[in-house]
């Protein structure tokens, strides 16, 4: 516990120096009998000042905010003493949380209990871990106050956002998922399951019609089927060094994540069991295949303390672990970065791995400002530079997306807005034409 002078204390000493200066006293004498006065006050105040411990403090903070999004931080503060306290108390609160206020001041009456709260807009996601508080008590006089640092813990997670929620809760209403499950499914037999029986309208094939129905009910009967439920998917998202570049001012692996999050909603909308593996040198995370509302928040619960890592990826590695672990035939979702040296060297030699047995989407996130220098005319000679250049990139991504799809991939290279959205088309897609 620490003594601490006041602003009073310092203003009162002024005063007293002021007076000796004033008053026609022999001045050495005068400052000495000034000290003695001010260190009697000050000890006095200091042994009157309520033990700051004994201050009841109490931290309630929103245990989740999306980035971008708002939460709030509210200190209770309970006076034991049977008379009028000032507190002041200030938090260590990290300063990309942006609190509105992180330290204040409060006159408690006796006995008593006030709440102050403030807004909290953090710019970064991740775990934030709070501990330490410092709490100060005036004494009585208003001279000194006592000073004590205290330990409450508590927690703050910050999820990534998820920008294409919209985009994607459309097409699950446009296509009806959750009440009709893609009955109208364009597939080949093998994969979709046979629903239901209805009269013939104009806009069916007519391959699904049902020949013995229609001779016993004289009516023109189909056959309607659902895609397949309970079916695999499993999103591997690269944290890789080349995933930690940005695109329209946000981290590859964030637009990834938001990727991860609308596939994962979708899936769980048609009934399929979604996860997660996220690697980079190693597997960081792995969120086993579930569905329904839950597996959304776990699966945003794995990625909000995700930082990309500034080392190769290793493919290999992650596809043999996730093999070996899910051996059932699924969807597999690879999210990195169509990188010509990364790709011929580390991903085009472990992709077989996973093209045996299973379905693979390579989706990688397309810088729209290379798009423009490749295709907008250039006005001097830097420019034209930048236009060769960056038309000499989008030719070796291209070539790049070509070998993949050659090796039995589907390659989605969208622009950052447009990756979830993709994404989920072409899993329905992929769902309708019953491939999976």
């Amino acid at each position: 516990m620490v003594p601490v002078p006041t602003a009073r204390f310092v203003a009162f000493a002024a005063s007293l120096s002021l007076a000796v200066l004033v008053v026609p006293l022999a001045v050495p004498w005068g400052f000495v009998a000034a000290c003695v006065l001010l260190g009697v006050l000050g000890l006095a105040d200091t042994a009157l000042a309520v033990d700051p411990g004994a201050i009841g403090v109490e931290r309630q903070i929103t245990p989740t905010v999306t980035l971008g999004g708002e939460g709030e931080v509210r200190w209770r503060v309970t006076n034991p003493a049977p008379r009028r306290v000032r507190v002041s108390l200030a938090d260590e609160l990290a300063p990309s949380l942006h609190a509105g206020e992180r330290r204040f001041s409060m006159t408690l009456p006796p006995e008593a209990t006030l709440t102050e709260r403030t807004a909290l807009r953090p710019s970064r996601r991740g775990r934030f871990e709070l501990t330490d508080l410092v709490v100060r008590v005036e004494g009585p006089l208003g001279l000194m106050a006592r000073q004590r640092a205290r330990v409450e813990r508590g927690q703050l997670r910050v999820f990534p956002p998820f920008r294409s929620r919209r985009q994607v809760e459309l097409r699950i209403e446009q296509a009806q998922l959750l009440e009709i499950g893609l009955r109208t499914a364009r597939g080949s037999g093998g994969g979709t399951e046979f629903d239901a029986l209805r009269d013939y309208t104009v806009d069916d094939e007519v391959r699904r019609i049902d020949w013995a129905a229609t001779a016993r009910s004289m009516r023109t009967i189909v056959r309607t089927y659902r895609a397949e439920r309970n079916q695999q998917v499993l999103v591997l998202l690269d944290n890789g060094r080349l995933m930690a570049g940005q695109v329209a001012g946000v981290p590859r692996v964030e637009w990834g994540m938001d990727a991860a999050m609308g596939l994962t909603m979708a899936a769980s909308a048609l009934g399929d069991r979604c996860g997660l593996v996220t690697f980079d040198r190693v597997v960081r995370a792995v969120v086993p295949p579930g569905s329904g509302r839950s597996q959304l928040e776990r699966v945003t619960g794995a990625l909000y303390d995700l930082e990309p890592q500034l080392v190769e990826s290793d493919y290999a590695g992650a596809f043999a672990a996730t093999v070996a672990r899910f051996r059932r035939r699924s969807l597999l979702v690879l999210v990195t970065e169509l990188a010509e040296e990364a790709m011929s060297e580390m991903l085009v030699p472990a992709l077989p791995l996973l093209l045996t047995r299973h379905l693979v989407i390579v989706a990688s996130v397309s810088d729209a400002d290379v798009t423009s220098w490749a295709t907008v005319p250039p006005h001097d000679s830097a420019e034209a530079y930048r236009m060769a250049a960056a038309t000499a990139a989008r030719a070796r991504r291209a070539q790049t997306a070509s070998l993949l799809r050659r090796m039995g991939a589907t390659v989605i290279d969208a622009h950052p807005d447009d990756l979830a959205a993709r994404l989920v088309d072409t899993y329905f897609t992929i769902k309708a034409a019953g491939r999976l």
